[in-house]
């Protein structure tokens, strides 16, 4: 009896299953210090004890991404270890903060199997939910994986597609409990742009680049316990080169975007995305963003803007995304669509 661990193929889900994954993971100060030294992260709330108890909380919570990229990790095995793809995100919202302290784990439950035509593999979605020591949400998302199968001939499916929300309604936007922006210093923060000086469809560039090293990318692999062949094993792919998780590209560009963007404090909701071509070491990653849209919410000073946030290794003053056949183009690295919470 064989005692590794292959790995999920496309024939081994069925709709309804639901996957606890191992191995729970206490986070911590390092984790932070880890976290934005890769990338390197400087949103105000996520740097500094006092800021964030100046908006009303009891200190500085884990980065919002860095509580995504913890809970993703641990579905990577059971998910993705046989993936040739990470296709799109669905549905995903930040309930609670995440404290220095919090052990997570992840379960994942499948609501959705459709084989390819080619019949060598399948696209799967899931709806992962990542947990705190007492069995809070602290947040949850869709996400559909191209899987590989292990039989060809095995036969196919009942094709179950779900039908998910092109984005996530602002009245189910989750504000922290007790977050107020009123007495928000915006000099500290480091940028003057309030919730109402951007305009729908307004486009931002964020002018800096990021260039992509393939030791920081294996740190950041590791980091968040992502086995996924493709970003470990050189042998993977007939060109012998190591793809970059696609977790560590939205986090470049979320440190990026803080160059015109740097109020936009907290991510709640992850309505869409897209890693729309492969990123490689060597690429330098730029950004540039373009607003959605605006909503009101209950926090005392607290506004929420729909952003689109595009990471490409081309111009990012150009604004560039997809050709005229609606195609992407080759230099865009991502396409995401979030909701994130600034001062009004």
């Amino acid at each position: 009896m064989s005692k590794n661990n292959p790995g999920r193929f496309f024939e081994d889900y069925s709709v309804g299953q639901t996957i606890r994954h191992a191995v729970p993971r206490t986070v911590a100060e390092g984790e932070r210090a880890l976290y934005h030294a890769l990338y390197p992260a400087r949103h105000a709330i996520y740097s500094s004890d006092e800021f964030a108890i100046s908006c009303g909380l009891d200190g500085s919570p884990m980065d919002d991404l860095l509580a995504f990229h913890t809970v993703f990790g641990k579905t990577v095995p059971d998910i993705s270890l046989n993936a040739i793809a990470n296709l799109g995100y669905a549905e995903g919202r930040w309930h609670r903060p995440v404290w220095p302290g919090d052990t997570l784990r992840s379960e994942s439950t499948v609501i959705g199997l459709k084989q390819n035509s080619n019949g060598r593999s399948g696209v799967v979605w899931v709806r992962t939910r990542g947990l705190n020591q007492v069995d809070e949400v602290v947040l949850d998302y869709v996400r559909w994986v191209m899987v590989r199968k292990r039989d060809p001939d095995a036969p196919a499916p009942e094709a179950v597609v779900p039908d998910l929300a092109a984005v996530v309604d602002p009245a189910d936007l989750v504000v922290p409990e007790d977050l107020n922006f009123r007495g928000y210093d915006l000099q500290l923060a480091g940028e003057p742009h309030i919730w109402g000086d951007y305009e729908i469809g307004e486009k931002i560039d964020h002018v800096d680049g990021i260039t992509v090293e393939e030791a920081e990318h294996m740190l950041a692999t590791r980091l968040w316990q992502n086995t996924a062949k493709v970003h470990f094993d050189a042998t993977q792919r007939p060109d012998g080169r190591r793809l970059i998780y696609g977790g560590h590209v939205i986090s470049l560009a979320r440190t990026l975007s803080f160059n015109g963007l740097a109020n936009a404090q907290m991510i709640v909701a992850l309505n869409a995305g897209a890693h729309a071509n492969p990123c490689f070491a060597g690429d330098t990653v730029r950004a540039w963003s373009e607003v959605l849209d605006k909503a009101s919410t209950t926090a005392p000073g607290v506004g929420a803007i729909r952003l689109r946030l595009v990471a490409t290794t081309g111009d990012s003053g150009a604004f560039a995304l997809r050709d005229a056949d609606g195609k992407y183009l080759p230099e865009v690295l991502l396409d995401l669509d979030i909701w994130a919470l600034m001062p009004t």
